[in-house]
């Protein structure tokens, strides 16, 4: 089980999208993202840091430039509603 905390502002966002968020299972990843009762995607390398976690080690600003690359990076995927890469964006990096 992936030793990541879940954050209140990942969960208020999950619930706004009509979904639920744990921890997940799977040690490389950060969330497993659930619709009613059904896993619908595992999310986010537990290796790397996201949108929260940058905004408390080095500051809004600096979480900013790193969402930016981000989202430069992975474009193509995250616009693919349901996609793994659209939970990653919506969840870990908003």
């Amino acid at each position: 089980m992936s030793s990541y905390v879940v954050s209140s502002k990942t969960k208020a966002k999950a619930k706004e999208l009509g979904l639920t968020v744990k921890a997940s299972k799977n040690p490389k990843k950060k969330l497993d993202v659930f619709k009613g009762d059904k896993k619908v995607a595992s999310v986010g390398a537990s290796s790397y840091d996201d949108f929260h976690t940058y905004t408390k080690k080095k500051g809004k600003e600096f979480a900013k430039k790193r969402q930016s690359a981000y989202r430069s990076r992975h474009a193509k995927n995250i616009k693919k509603k349901g996609s793994a890469g659209y939970y990653a964006n919506k969840l870990l990096w908003s």
